[in-house]
C-alpha cells in the first residue's frame, strides 16, 4: 500500500499498461534531450560528426539497459528506484580534454575514441569501488550533506530549463517574445493539469503540455522536421566498435569526475526516495544508495563497452514522480524499453528531437525547481543549528559563486577545473569535508537555540 497519499501508486504497485506507457513516456520527453546533448557536445567540438548518428543512437539503448538495472536490481546492483540513467555532462570537459590530447599526437577519430572509452571503462571502477564503502561513511551520507546537493541540483537545472525556454543554447532567436510565449503556455498548461483531482488528467499532465505547445510551435513555424527523414532505420549495438585503447596522461581527470559523481549520484538517489514516499534514513536507505552507485558504476562500464560516454543518474526525472504521482518501480520497465527502442531505431528518437527548446523549458522549469525544493525539505527536517548554517551558507556560497560566474577558475589546474566547474561537485565536496572538520556540537548545545 502507498504510505505518501500523494502518490497515485507507491515503489511496488503495478499501474496499468496505459498508465504505465503515459507516465513512460513523460519521463523520456524529460531526459531525451539530456541524454543526447552530452554526445553532440562530445561528437561536434572533437569533429566526430561521421560517427555522431551511431554515438547516439548507442547512448539511448545504454541507457535504456542502464535504467532497467537500476529498476529491476541484479543482486546488489540497482537501487530497486525509477532511477532514470543518462550520458552524463560531468564527464564533458575531461573527456574532451582528452580527446584533444589523442589528436595532438595525430591520433585518429577511431584512436581517440578507442582511448576515451578505455580510460572511461577502467575509471568505471573506481565508482564500483567506493560504492562498497559508501554505508560506512555515514557523517558523510547526512541530511545535511545530500540536502545541499540535492538543492544544489536543482538550481543548476533550473538555469538549463530557463535557457531551454528562451529558444536554446546558441539560438538566432533566444530571448525572442514568441519563445517566452510558447514556454509560459506550456508551463502553464501543466501546471493547469496537474492540480486536478482526476488521475489521468494528473497522469498525462506533462505529455499533453508538451504535446500542445509542440503544436502551437509548428502551427507558429518554429519546428523544423527535415532532419528525420536522414536517420537511420537501424543501428546494431557492437560492443568495441572502435577497438580499446587507454593513456595515463588523461586518465587523472576522468578518474576525479567519477570520484565526483558517486556524491552527486547519492543526492539523485535520495531526492528520488523521498519523492517515492521513501525514508531517506537508516539501513534501507543506505542500501538503497549502495546499490544504486554500484549501479551507476556497472553501467558507465556498460556504456564503454558499448560505445558511449559515462553514465548517471538524472535529477530531472526525480521531478517526474512528483509531478505524475507515479513512484513504481515498474514503469521504470517501460522507460528502459523505449529508451532502447529510440537506440535501435534512430528515426524515433528524430521525432522526439524535433520537440522545439522553449516546449522543453515549459515543461522542465517547474520540474528542476522542485528538485530544489525536494532539497530544502531534506534540509529543514531536522534542527538547523550554528554548525549547519556555517556548513551550508559555505557550501551554497561556492556552488552557486561557481555556477554564475564559471570563468572565476579559469586560472586553477585543468584537472582542478574540471572537478569545481560543476556547482554541484564545489557544493558537495565543501559541504563533505566541513563535516569532517567541524565537530558536531555538545547535546546540551544541540538543543539551545542557535544564535549567530
Amino acid at each position: 500500500m502507498k504510505k505518501n497519499s500523494e502518490l497515485l501508486y507507491g515503489l511496488n504497485d503495478i499501474p496499468t499498461k496505459k498508465q504505465s506507457i503515459t507516465a513512460a513516456t513523460q519521463h523520456i520527453l524529460a531526459c531525451f534531450v539530456g541524454i543526447i546533448t552530452p554526445t553532440l557536445i562530445i561528437g561536434g567540438t572533437l569533429g566526430l560528426q561521421a560517427e555522431l548518428p551511431y554515438l547516439l543512437s548507442m547512448a539511448l539503448f545504454v541507457s535504456g539497459m542502464a535504467t532497467f538495472i537500476q529498476a529491476k536490481t541484479i543482486g546488489p546492483i540497482g537501487s530497486g528506484l525509477i532511477a532514470v540513467q543518462g550520458t552524463s555532462f560531468s564527464f564533458v570537459s575531461a573527456i574532451l580534454v582528452a580527446g584533444f590530447a589523442i589528436k595532438a599526437k595525430g591520433g585518429s577519430n577511431e584512436e581517440v575514441l578507442s582511448t576515451i572509452f578505455g580510460v572511461c571503462l577502467l575509471g568505471a571502477f573506481i565508482e564500483v569501488f567506493i560504492s562498497q564503502f559508501i554505508t560506512k561513511v555515514k557523517r558523510i551520507v547526512t541530511p545535511l550533506t545530500t540536502g545541499i546537493v540535492i538543492t544544489t541540483i536543482g538550481f543548476s537545472l533550473i538555469k538549463v530549463g530557463m535557457t531551454d525556454l528562451a529558444g536554446g543554447f546558441g539560438s538566432d532567436t533566444f530571448g525572442d517574445t514568441q519563445n517566452l510565449y510558447i514556454g509560459i503556455f506550456v508551463l502553464v498548461t501543466i501546471i493547469v493539469l496537474n492540480v486536478s483531482a482526476n488521475p489521468w488528467i494528473r497522469l498525462s499532465a506533462i505529455m499533453v503540455g508538451m504535446g500542445i505547445g509542440t503544436v502551437l510551435a509548428y502551427w507558429l513555424g518554429i519546428v523544423s522536421v527535415e532532419h528525420i527523414g536522414e536517420q537511420s532505420l537501424f543501428s546494431v549495438p557492437v560492443p568495441f566498435k572502435y577497438g580499446i585503447n587507454f593513456d595515463w596522461e588523461v586518465f587523472l581527470p576522468v578518474a576525479l569526475i567519477y570520484l565526483m559523481t558517486a556524491l552527486e549520484s547519492s543526492g539523485d538517489l535520495t531526492a528520488n526516495s523521498l519523492f517515492c514516499g521513501l525514508p531517506i534514513k537508516g539501513e534501507q536507505y543506505l542500501k538503497r544508495i549502495k546499490g544504486g552507485i554500484l549501479a551507476d558504476g556497472v553501467n558507465s562500464a556498460l556504456a564503454s563497452v558499448f560505445n558511449t560516454f559515462p553514465n548517471t543518474t538524472f535529477g530531472q526525472n526525480n521531478a517526474v514522480i512528483q509531478l505524475t504521482g507515479v513512484a513504481s518501480r515498474h514503469v521504470g520497465f517501460y522507460i528502459a524499453g523505449i529508451l532502447v527502442l529510440l537506440g535501435l531505431f534512430p528515426i524515433i528518437g528524430g521525432v522526439l528531437q524535433s520537440i522545439p527548446k522553449p516546449v522543453l523549458g515549459g515543461a522542465t522549469l517547474v520540474m528542476f525547481a522542485t528538485i530544489a525544493v525536494a532539497g530544502i525539505k531534506i534540509l529543514a527536517s531536522e534542527p538547523i543549528d550554528r554548525r549547519k548554517t556555517l556548513i551550508m551558507a559555505t557550501s551554497f556560497g561556492a556552488g552557486f559563486g561557481v555556477l554564475m560566474e564559471p570563468n572565476a577558475l579559469q586560472g586553477l589546474p585543468q584537472a582542478l577545473r574540471n572537478i569545481f566547474s560543476s556547482a554541484i561537485t564545489t557544493a558537495g565536496v565543501i559541504a563533505i569535508i566541513m563535516s569532517l572538520l567541524i565537530p558536531e556540537p555538545a547535546q546540551e548545545e544541540a538543543t539551545a537555540p542557535s544564535q549567530l
